[in-house]
Formats: structure tokens, C-alpha cells, sequence
């Protein structure tokens, strides 16, 4: 008990707290949002870890910091204290820099697709191939009204969709991805499916709207995963669900470049993690393989609690 206050005794590190408790971020983001040196907010982040308040996830060779859950006494008083947390006079500055961050990572994300919308199919195949994973997938979706694809692409699964649901909604942030998966559309004359332009973290989706979600190799490419989950739980009626499908953990650090891919794919404790925190119940987990020049995949179902 007297690390964590000893942890807590300090603007600076309550700064950073207020930060984390938005997302994960890099040492080299936080600098920038709290707008210090490297060391000076190094030497912070270690004395809260060391006091159990902070966690680190590597990814190849970054890093990102998290709240920590294995302080029981933090875990107890952290509702108290993150409702205190914005009332430091740097808070609104902190905000908009940590707004200004997730942009970035937004908007190179959306630059790159738009780019390579028209070969990307190809490039997905060529890059880093995956073990045949979409029958699996597809199976895990029950029949239902209305399913939400978030990160629609090129639209190649939105037939298989449509056989499981009587109307889809297709969501992506690229307009040039859009045109590929509406000229998909067109071309095999499916009919209940409506495709909409907008992001993850703010669907243009309205409360309780569909049934069933379905992110298809498209929360690697997420800034924040825990206000995606967070969006998700808004959008879908009670008792509603997820189907995930993602790369397993990897540590080719290369496509951060080749493929804009923000995470290097996911293990398990960290989707279910943000998964409940979004109010969702883990119902079933699975890593699929393949060959051994086939990337694993995972595959996750959860439903709405």
C-alpha cells in the first residue's frame, strides 16, 4: 500500500495515469502528449510499474504502457482516482496532445489504404499469407437480422455474410476501399447489403442497431482496440455478439511498414481483457494453424453481457 501512494505522490505520474487510462501508448507517445523528455518520463513509467500500476506489452521492438490490474489495492481505489485524475490543470492540454497522437496513428493508417486499396487483396496474400481460416468464421456467425462488418475492405466476405444474416451493414474508413467492395457487390448481384463510410472508434451505427458484429483481420490495423470493443458493445442490441479474426502474436516488425498493421496480432489475456472491460463475455477462443508458411489466426467469439 504505501508503493502505490508513494507511486501516486507525484503530478507527473498522475499526468501519465490520466493518459493510460485512455489507452496504450509508446514512451515516445507519452513524451509527446505529456510534452517531456524521454528520460523524465521514463524514470516515471518505471517507478509506476515497479509499483504494480502500469504494465508493458512488447510488440517487436516497441513498447506500450497499460494500467495494470495486479495491484489489488490500486484496482481497489482506481475508479477513485481516475474521477480525480482530470482535474490537474495540464489535463484539457494533455487531451487534446493525446487526441492529436491517436490521429496520427488514424490518419496513416487511412493514407496507406487508400493507396493500396486496388491491390490489396494481392498485397494481403503475397505479404504474410494466412491458414484458411473464413469457413470457421463464417460458421461462428449465427443466422440473424442485421450484421455489422467493421472494416469492410474490398468486400470479400460480404456474400458469405449474407447467407448467415438478412441484411449487412459494411463499415470502412477508406471511400477508395468502399468502391472496391461496391463494385463487388454490383458484380455478383447481392442484394441487403449496405456499405457506410466511417471508423472504428465511431461507427456511423446507431445504438442496439445490429445483431452481430464481424472484424475480419482489421483490429491490428485498430489505434485504440479497448474504444473499438467499447463502440462495438454501443452498437449492438442486447444479447447480441462478435466474431474476431486476427493474427496470432507475431514479431515481423516489418509490417508495420509493408501492411501500416499497428499491432503485431494478439494473444489471448489481452482481447479478453479489453473485451470484458468493454462489457463482453469471452464465449469462445481458438488459434488456428496451417502450414508452416502460414501466418496463425486467431479466431474469438463474445457476446454482450
Amino acid at each position: 500500500m504505501l508503493s502505490t501512494f508513494k507511486a501516486l505522490a507525484d503530478p507527473t505520474r498522475l499526468r501519465l495515469l490520466a493518459v493510460l487510462a485512455r489507452g496504450e501508448f509508446t514512451v515516445q507517445e507519452l513524451t509527446s502528449i505529456v510534452d517531456m523528455g524521454q528520460s523524465r518520463v521514463s524514470r516515471h513509467l518505471k517507478i509506476l510499474s515497479e509499483a504494480g500500476l502500469l504494465s508493458v506489452k512488447r510488440q517487436g521492438t516497441w513498447a506500450y504502457y497499460r494500467l495494470s490490474g495486479s495491484n489489488q489495492f490500486f484496482a481497489d481505489i482506481r475508479p477513485l482516482v481516475e474521477s480525480r485524475l482530470n482535474q490537474d490543470a495540464l489535463a484539457t492540454s494533455d487531451r487534446e496532445r493525446l487526441l492529436a497522437v491517436l490521429e496520427n496513428r488514424r490518419w496513416k493508417s487511412l493514407a496507406f489504404f487508400d493507396r493500396h486499396a486496388r491491390q490489396w487483396d494481392k498485397l494481403v496474400r503475397d505479404s504474410l499469407p494466412t491458414v484458411d481460416y473464413q469457413k470457421l468464421l463464417l460458421e461462428s456467425v449465427p443466422d440473424l437480422k442485421i450484421a455489422l462488418e467493421v472494416g469492410v475492405g474490398t468486400g470479400n466476405l460480404l456474400e458469405g455474410l449474407r447467407h448467415r444474416a438478412q441484411m449487412v451493414v459494411g463499415v470502412d474508413h477508406s471511400s477508395v476501399m468502399l468502391e472496391q467492395a461496391r463494385q463487388r457487390v454490383l458484380d455478383s448481384g447481392l442484394n441487403g447489403i449496405e456499405l457506410r463510410l466511417g471508423e472504428m472508434r465511431h461507427l456511423p451505427v446507431s445504438d442496439n442497431e445490429v445483431q452481430w458484429v464481424v472484424l475480419n483481420m482489421v483490429l491490428h490495423h485498430a489505434a485504440s482496440p479497448q474504444q473499438v470493443f467499447c463502440e462495438l458493445a454501443r452498437v449492438l442490441s442486447p444479447g447480441g455478439g462478435i466474431t474476431l479474426a486476427d493474427l496470432h502474436r507475431h514479431e515481423h516488425e516489418w509490417v508495420r511498414d509493408v501492411m501500416a498493421d499497428q499491432w503485431l496480432g494478439f494473444e489471448r489475456t489481452e482481447l479478453e481483457g479489453w473485451l470484458l472491460s468493454a462489457g463482453f463475455e469471452l464465449t469462445s477462443y481458438q488459434i488456428v494453424t496451417g502450414a508452416p508458411s502460414e501466418h496463425d489466426v486467431v479466431l474469438v467469439s463474445a457476446v454482450k453481457k
